[in-house]
């Protein structure tokens, strides 16, 4: 991909994380990365498949994240908390997949399949990772509830006391 799709995905992923599918438009897209609305256009025709992409691309990223800390680090639940808290504790403060999961019904097939496709990714790579299906679903929902609540209370923190237990 060139130099400006991936600085098109950048920007989109930094509205999706604040505002979700609802939170971008094309032409404030196009303004955050110096470009004319119809290159944005260009890359990706319409703005489901934008948002897909950038969720495909994320859900491709924490993948190689997970792998790679699994390599070194055999704790699975320590592995994940981990991850998530670098979400929590990153500028735009929450993972793109989560602010979309929380309004999925809501979104076109194309991202609604993307946001699932990210969810399955995660609990795949728990249970590969030796934690039983319960077990992989208990520790995403904690997760994912710790950062909405830290986020929600605008209390980065909370994620943390949330997790304690877990580590």
């Amino acid at each position: 991909m060139s130099d400006i799709g991936v600085a098109i995905m950048d920007a989109a992923e930094r509205r999706i994380r604040v505002g979700g599918f609802n939170g971008f438009s094309f032409r404030e897209i196009a303004t955050d990365v110096g470009v004319k609305s119809s290159t944005v256009h260009y890359h990706f025709p319409t703005k489901e498949q934008l948002a897909a992409s950038v969720v495909h691309r994320y859900t491709e990223r924490v993948a190689e994240l997970i792998d790679n800390d699994f390599a070194a680090e055999p704790d699975c639940i320590k592995i994940w908390v981990q991850a998530f808290r670098g979400t929590i504790y990153s500028v735009d403060r929450m993972c793109p997949s989560t602010v979309l999961g929380a309004e999925t019904r809501d979104l076109p097939d194309k991202v609604s399949a993307a946001v699932q496709s990210f969810f399955e990714m995660c609990l795949e790579r728990m249970t590969n990772q030796g934690m039983t299906v319960e077990g992989a679903s208990q520790l995403l929902s904690t997760i994912i509830g710790a950062l909405l609540l830290a986020n929600a209370l605008g209390d980065i923190k909370a994620y943390d006391r949330a997790t304690r237990g877990m580590l």
